[in-house]
């Protein structure tokens, strides 16, 4: 290997079908087993009852008259309606679109028009955010409105409006009124469309995060999704013997791809510890429901550890789980490893336009292997490493890491343009991720393109000098920006949250550095803070953050 360049060359097959048919597939070969716990709302279905709740609501969806390729939104924290919305939808050849819970009015229109939702399934309120009255003040017309005869000024093409509450709605269904609207025909009609239905077939719109500018609708197919999700779960070594406790949320890659579909490929029991992430409830879920595999962000698996009352909870029964979705520290994993009992925990490294997992870490690899990379390339993929010339670099070189392979996304929805500047003419995804891959095809990632700080003509890489800082027996947790400053152009600043009773100080930081990293990867600016600004997904926006600290250290951008 003289270039960075790695592919996953693989025995093992695709799944050539549909999310519906493997469903189907799963109930047959595992219709007594558990197939989804949901402790909030004291469920435990089987498979086979997962599938006839499945099946009953992809009927009433056709009943409504909605036909495949039509989209259907879902906003909602993690609960079975989304899980039974996000199979009915592929089984009847619908689009679903995941809006993210914490929208609010101009990101929740921008949703349903940018993809022309002609259906909407909304829960009813979520932490701060009533849903129902956001839509009505999007939608006043629902008030005037029979039952799927909405025709509004602001969101023209939704028609239905589905809320999962039990109370009747002027101009909504509720999610039962649509469960019981299916007729005997069409539940046939749902049979006859798994032998029509394709695999190559849009079947999810997801929006990525849109740390700049408005969201791009990621468009994923069956073939993307419940591919890479089966291989997840083969990585996992998943069997129907495992039960994954998945705390992340659904409307993202990592619950409903990650979670939801490596669990049926492999007949694996999923469970969902709460509506929306809380260290205890997933503390207690693990250790009730005899959980095997856990997943989460790294600030999850902090909160977690960091429980006052993580020592009286029984762990035992883990084995395995993924922490993905923003760099994991080498200090958080080791304790995870230890302290939580998951010895063989998996970094994943992706993104929501490759469906989303390109690498991954295996339970064999050696213990540096696996807390200081994304381990090596999925089956099936080709990773390789540019300059800004767009030429691949040699081993263990800096560039833009660029994926290739069955999990690139068709496209942003209706944005030829923006999917052109993501998806060159090769088919490479170029991911704006810093990456290096070493000779032996390990890849780490060391930063944004847009995070790299350029101090006095050094290139710096954050994560680096946040992997040293996490040594620091009072930091918890550590993220590291650029701000500007006139004579470096940018200086580093330390944004340090504190283990409970530490403090430290600005030279006390600096002194921790000095000898050990070199000088100008020293912050220069140490502040101490309770939280940091960050996605539903636990991605931290250091762009937020940066913003933040201009304005508070009094600072201009050059």
């Amino acid at each position: 290997m003289n270039r960075s360049y790695v592919h996953g060359a693989f025995s093992t097959p695709f799944l050539d079908t549909t999310i519906g048919r493997e469903l189907d597939r799963a109930a047959e070969q595992h219709s007594d087993r558990e197939a989804l716990v949901v402790r909030h709302q004291s469920i435990r279905w089987s498979y086979a009852e997962l599938r006839e709740r499945v099946d009953r609501c992809a009927a009433g969806l056709l009943s409504l008259g909605l036909e495949p390729g039509d989209r259907v939104g879902m906003w909602s924290p993690n609960n079975a309606e989304w899980t039974i919305t996000q199979f009915a939808t592929a089984k009847a050849g619908l689009i679903l679109v995941n809006i993210n819970p914490a929208y609010r009015l101009t990101e929740l229109a921008y949703a349903i028009n940018n993809v022309e939702c002609r259906a909407i399934i909304t829960a009813a309120s979520f932490k701060t955010s009533d849903y129902l009255s956001m839509l009505r003040s999007l939608a006043p017309e629902l008030d005037d409105a029979g039952a799927g005869a909405l025709r509004s000024e602001k969101l023209p093409s939704l028609e239905f409006v589905v809320h999962l509450g039990a109370e009747t709605e002027a101009g909504m269904l509720r999610f039962q009124d649509l469960m019981d609207a299916g007729t005997s025909a069409d539940a046939s009609r749902v049979r006859a469309l798994a032998e029509t239905l394709q695999f190559d077939d849009a079947i999810n719109i997801q929006f990525t995060s849109g740390t700049t500018g408005m969201p791009k609708g990621a468009t994923l197919t069956h073939h993307n999704i419940l591919n890479n999700g089966y291989f997840v779960g083969e990585a996992l070594k998943l069997t129907h013997e495992d039960r994954i406790c998945i705390p992340v949320p659904l409307y993202h890659c990592f619950g409903m791809v990650i979670g939801n579909l490596a669990a049926i490929t492999h007949g694996s029991t999923m469970v969902y510890p709460s509506e929306g992430f809380e260290p205890g409830a997933v503390l207690e879920a693990v250790s009730e429901e005899r959980c095997t595999t856990l997943y989460g962000v790294p600030t999850m698996f902090i909160a977690e550890l960091e429980h006052p009352e993580f020592a009286s909870y029984d762990l035992s029964s883990l084995r395995t789980g993924i922490m993905a979705g923003s760099p994991c520290p080498s200090e958080v994993m080791k304790r995870v490893i230890g302290d939580m009992h998951m010895e063989e925990v998996a970094i994943a490294y992706g993104m929501t336009e490759t469906s989303p997992v390109s690498f991954q870490t295996a339970p064999d690899d050696p213990l540096d292997r696996r807390v200081g990379t994304v381990g090596r390339i999925h089956p099936h993929v080709e990773a390789k490493v540019i300059d800004s010339e767009g030429r691949t670099v040699s081993p263990g070189e800096p560039g833009e890491l660029c994926t290739r392979g069955y999990l690139v996304m068709l496209g942003y929805w209706g944005d030829a343009e923006r999917t052109a500047e993501a998806v060159d003419a090769a088919g490479w995804m170029h991911t704006g991720d810093l990456a290096t891959i070493d000779a032996e095809g390990y890849c780490e990632i060391v930063g944004r393109i847009k995070d790299m700080v350029i101090r006095g003509g050094e290139n710096v890489y954050p994560r680096e000098i946040e992997e040293y800082l996490y040594g620091h027996p009072s930091i918890e947790d550590v993220q590291v920006i650029g701000v500007p400053d006139e004579r470096f152009g940018e200086q580093l600043c330390a944004c340090i949250k504190l283990r409970d009773g530490a403090s430290v100080t600005t030279e006390q930081i600096q002194e921790f550095c000095e000898g050990q990293i070199a000088h100008f990867k020293i912050p220069h600016y140490v502040r101490i803070v309770d939280s940091f600004p960050m996605t539903v997904t636990g991605k931290i926006q250091k762009f937020v953050m940066r913003e933040q600290m201009i304005q508070e250290l009094g600072l201009t951008e050059q």
